[in-house]
């Protein structure tokens, strides 16, 4: 995590036995510091960008597009930032495993 970035608010709008909903809004600049996912999950972008992933195996740039959803599998680790100078904003579903 990098001390100079503020930080991405996470607000979960539903968790069940087999989801957990999270509303992601990161103002510019904001960042999710480092994690690792430990479940598989789904994003639904609210906002068109970019978004940009540090890895472990460096940086990569994700164009994301309003309504255009994606998917992962558990065990991504990473840290997003948004480096638009506007508010960015997704949906994630994590999927518990059954």
């Amino acid at each position: 995590m990098n001390k100079t970035r503020p930080q991405a608010v996470p607000t979960v709008q539903l968790e069940t036995d087999k989801v957990i909903v999270t509303e992601w809004r990161f103002a510019a600049g904001a960042e999710t510091g480092w994690h690792r996912h430990g479940m598989d999950y789904v994003v639904v972008p609210q906002t068109t960008g970019q978004l940009t992933l540090e890895t472990p195996d460096g940086t990569i740039t994700a164009d994301l597009t309003t309504g255009i959803s994606y998917s992962r599998a558990e065990g991504i680790e990473h840290n997003v930032v948004n480096n638009n100078d506007f508010e960015f904003v997704f949906v994630e579903m994590e999927l518990k495993p059954s």
